[in-house]
């Protein structure tokens, strides 16, 4: 069985955010045991497993909200992180349409994901662009929880929920704040009932080529900082929407890697576009159990 690690939100090698995916045959999912172990072992943020929805199909119980059919360019899709399941994963889903994409697999320019979160679609470019059609999560200010400006190592201008995506939304001074950040992961990791925590600022200087900046800790799902989160701009997108008075925008993320999210908010969901690079081609010799 093959396995690949493409980095996703970058047209770099080595940049972006990482993702291994396998593409499986139609037919029932091989156990949640096999699916963590091979998670596990990859040891990224996440691990993309997708196969393809048939006929074969129509007996099992749809992740989605739609029916399986028989559409060749519909998929089943999950995401794992070395320590659990997760239900919404954009760079791990950018790199699995990458992959049908260079591979063939693909019969035309879109492609429909039954997942967790319900039915996703993607659009692949002609320039090789992928954008996501992802539910939208508009945050929503709450108070700042207790002691977690120390947790952070710096002062917080407002806290936001955002619903369903799970992420506790913390807007902060400037991009240097951001780009220097140094959390207490122990703590961050203590708090409960959280995906992750999201951190965002303006640009420093209007020359910028990006109009917001951001980092992403996975407190609640064993993941340290991730890359790039695609699944985060979510809520990113309709912050800095409301507060610029308009709806496409550019997404810089300031991990040590670094990547770029286009967003454009459409009604309740939002569309990230991103490009995908196949960095590693690999033979998984553990069979599916």
């Amino acid at each position: 069985m093959r396995i690949r690690i493409i980095d996703a939100f970058t047209d770099t090698a080595f940049a972006g955010n990482p993702a291994a995916v396998l593409l499986l045959p139609a037919g029932p999912w091989p156990s949640d045991r096999w699916l963590q172990q091979v998670a596990t072992e990859m040891n990224l943020s996440e691990t993309a497993f997708a196969k393809p929805l048939n006929e074969e199909l129509l007996n099992e119980e749809p992740l989605g909200e739609e029916p399986p059919n028989e559409d060749p360019d519909a998929w089943a899709l999950r995401w794992l992180t070395p320590a659990l399941e997760v239900d919404l994963c954009g760079h791990a889903t950018l790199a699995t349409v990458h992959l049908l994409h260079t591979t063939g697999a693909l019969h035309g320019s879109s492609v429909r994901f039954e997942s967790r979160s319900g039915t996703l679609r993607a659009e692949v470019a002609a320039d090789g662009s992928i954008t996501l059609d992802f539910p939208a999560n508009p945050p929503q200010e709450v108070p700042v929880p207790e002691g977690l400006a120390e947790i952070l190592g710096a002062p917080i201008g407002a806290a936001h929920d955002t619903g369903a995506l799970g992420d506790l939304l913390v807007e902060l001074a400037d991009e240097r704040t951001v780009r220097t950040l140094r959390p207490d992961q122990t703590r961050l990791r203590a708090l409960t009932g959280l995906r992750g925590v999201i951190v965002t600022a303006a640009p420093d200087g209007a020359a910028a080529d990006y109009d917001f900046v951001s980092r992403w800790f996975g407190a609640g799902v064993d993941v340290g900082e991730d890359p790039v989160t695609g699944s985060a701009h979510t809520a990113l997108a309709p912050l800095w929407a409301a507060r610029l008075g308009r709806t496409e925008l550019t997404g810089r993320q300031l991990s040590a890697r670094g990547g770029s999210v286009l967003a454009r908010l459409d009604g309740d969901r939002v569309l990230l576009t991103g490009r995908a690079v196949t960095v590693l081609d690999g033979e998984l010799t553990s069979a599916a159990s």
